[in-house]
C-alpha cells in the first residue's frame, strides 16, 4: 500500500532547469561560445560540481575568466526568469489529493537546504511536505539514493511504501537504486533526455489525477513487477 509521495524540486515542482540552462547559454553566447545541451545534462538532477560551466567556458576560451562577475550576473539573471515561473501544472493538485487521501509528502533534492526551502516558501507550499531532504543533509546527492533513503528513514517507510515523482534521468537513477516506483514527468528541458529507466511516464501531472497513479502503482505491484 502506498503511504506517500516524494517530490524531486527543480525541473518537477518548479522549473528552475530552463532558466539556469538560457542563462549560461547567455554568458556562453556573450564570449563567443557555445553550451550544448548533451554537455549540460550531466549537471541536471545532480550536483553543480559535476560540471562546472565556468571553468569549461575557461577551458574553451583558453584564457581564465572574472569568476565573480560571471556569478553575480548569473545569479541576478536567473532570479529574473524565475520570477515569472509557475508551479508545474498538476503539483498542486497531487499535494491537496495527497493530503486529502491521508499520504506522507516528501521532498528529496539535489539543490541545497536554502534554496529548496526558500522556493516552497515563497510559493505557499513548505507546509504541505512532511519531509524535505537536500544536499545539505546527505554525503552523495543524486544519482545516489542518498536523498531517497533518508526521507524513506525520516517518514518510517520502506520503499515499495511510497511513489517517487522525477523529471531527470540522474534523479531517475537514484530513486531506482534506492527501490522506489519512479514516474518520469519531464519538462521541456528534460524531455530531450532519455528517461527510459522511469517505470511509468507523463507529459505532465496534470495528465494522471494522483488516483488513477496510485491504482497503476497497485496494479503493476499485485502483477508482480517493480
Amino acid at each position: 500500500m502506498i503511504q506517500a509521495v516524494i517530490f524531486d524540486f527543480d525541473g518537477l515542482i518548479l522549473d528552475t532547469e530552463a532558466p539556469e540552462f538560457q542563462v549560461w547559454q547567455e554568458i556562453y553566447q556573450a564570449y563567443g561560445c557555445e553550451l550544448p545541451l548533451t554537455v549540460w545534462a550531466n549537471a541536471i538532477g545532480t550536483s553543480l560540481d559535476v560540471f562546472d560551466a565556468h571553468k569549461h567556458l575557461e577551458a574553451l576560451l583558453g584564457q581564465a575568466l572574472d569568476r565573480e562577475s560571471i556569478q553575480a550576473i548569473r545569479r541576478q539573471r536567473c532570479a529574473e526568469l524565475l520570477r515569472t515561473q509557475p508551479i508545474l501544472p498538476g503539483v498542486q493538485a497531487y499535494i491537496a489529493d495527497a493530503k486529502r487521501l491521508g499520504l506522507r509528502l516528501g521532498v528529496a533534492s539535489s539543490s541545497s537546504r536554502e534554496w529548496v526551502v526558500g522556493h516552497l516558501t515563497r510559493l505557499d507550499l513548505s507546509t504541505y511536505f512532511d519531509c524535505i531532504k537536500c544536499s545539505n543533509d546527505v554525503p552523495r546527492v543524486k544519482p545516489d539514493p542518498a536523498l531517497y533513503r533518508a526521507v524513506l528513514d525520516s517518514l518510517g517507510l520502506q520503499a515499495e511504501q511510497a511513489v517517487a515523482l522525477e523529471d531527470s534521468p540522474n534523479g531517475i537513477a537514484a530513486a531506482k537504486a534506492a527501490g522506489l516506483f519512479c514516474v518520469a514527468v519531464p519538462n521541456p528541458l528534460t524531455r530531450q533526455l532519455s528517461l527510459t529507466q522511469a517505470d511509468l511516464h507523463l507529459n505532465s501531472l496534470a495528465d494522471l489525477p494522483l488516483e488513477q497513479l496510485l491504482a497503476a502503482v497497485q496494479r503493476r505491484h499485485l502483477n508482480g513487477r517493480p
